[in-house]
């Protein structure tokens, strides 16, 4: 608690600071699972043959990057689930002066229940969804002509079915801001009580609708796939700096305890955003020596600088050895 209240004091400093707002409002966000090697016994450790072969097992360190590059949720996470049961408790937990109002995630991270329950939450989910070509466009008026993309939507959504459920949908969506119960254990029962249960059938209807919009959205208008790039561009380059610096025990965990996992892994996010908020102080104090040299920078051009350097951190420590001898 301690560490997430210093985490969370950091990223609303870093808000603050002039340079933040010329990489974002802090109104875009993005989710991303990063992978780590555990060598005890944990319930969270599972194989992951895809960076760790069929022999060593690995957690994941779950956190949601602002476009401002803060990080402003750390959750440990096992790498069997999917990753999209984990989107919303970010969101929701989120302790900054941060309002996210749109999210993306990389193809993991979405899930036709997800697409409904961002809408009746207020947010505008945003995911870059691999082999569009292969995704199913949904109607939900079975003959009515749909002009040039009538071909692509060969299956109807069940609108009746949401107007049906839609009383005890908006009560899940209310207990979820209202965080009754931790917002991946609701996604998980709605996923796993599909197709059987009449509410999960409905979210996921619903979600088909939201997501051949944006679909149709996200194929027609550059602007927003440049945006959803760019945000989780931001996440995956933020992912270089846990590395560089979890140096210890060659960037593994020895303990299996979760406590003491998730203690780790918010310290990496802690320590990450202290250099984010060291690096946009000087950044911007280099910025405004050089213009006041008569130096024109546009900050379009700042926008396209990353604020997390990292090779100038000494990973290691400096040491001050004495010579006691004498």
């Amino acid at each position: 608690m301690v560490t997430q209240a210093a985490n969370a004091e950091i990223v609303n400093q870093h808000h603050q600071l002039p340079l933040s707002f010329v990489h974002g409002t802090g109104e875009l966000s993005s989710s991303d699972a990063q992978r780590f090697g555990i060598r005890a016994s944990s319930l969270l450790a599972s194989y992951y043959p895809r960076y760790y072969g069929y022999y060593r097992k690995a957690i994941g360190i779950y956190t949601h990057v602002s476009d401002q590059y803060s990080v402003f949720s750390t959750r440990v996470i096992s790498c069997s689930p999917r990753e999209a049961l984990y989107v919303l408790d970010g969101l929701l937990e989120n302790n900054t002066v941060l309002k996210p109002k749109k999210h993306t995630t990389d193809t993991h991270g979405y899930t036709e229940i997800i697409f409904a329950l961002c809408y009746l939450l207020g947010y505008e989910f945003m995911p870059r969804i691999r082999d569009l070509k292969d995704q199913q466009l949904y109607r939900i008026n079975k003959g009515f002509d749909y002009g040039v993309f009538t071909p692509l939507m060969t299956k109807t959504a069940n609108l009746d079915l949401v107007v049906e459920q839609w009383p005890h949908m908006c009560h899940v969506a209310l207990s979820l801001q209202q965080r009754t119960s931790p917002a991946h254990i609701v996604v998980q029962r709605l996923l796993n009580s599909y197709p059987a249960d009449r509410l999960s059938m409905a979210f996921t209807h619903l979600g088909r609708i939201i997501k051949t919009r944006y679909i149709l959205r996200y194929l027609t208008d550059p602007t927003l796939r440049y945006t959803v790039q760019r945000q989780l561009n931001k996440g995956e380059y933020r992912h270089k700096l846990p590395r560089w610096i979890f140096f210890a025990n060659q960037g593994e965990f020895t303990t299996g305890d979760y406590e003491e996992i998730m203690n780790k892994a918010s310290c990496l996010s802690l320590v990450s955003n202290a250099i984010l908020y060291w690096n946009t102080l000087h950044i911007h104090q280099i910025i405004t020596a050089l213009r006041q040299q008569g130096e024109i920078i546009d900050d379009e051009m700042l926008s396209h600088i990353s604020l997390l350097p990292f090779k100038h951190v000494l990973s290691h420590g400096t040491y001050f050895i004495e010579d006691l001898s004498s």
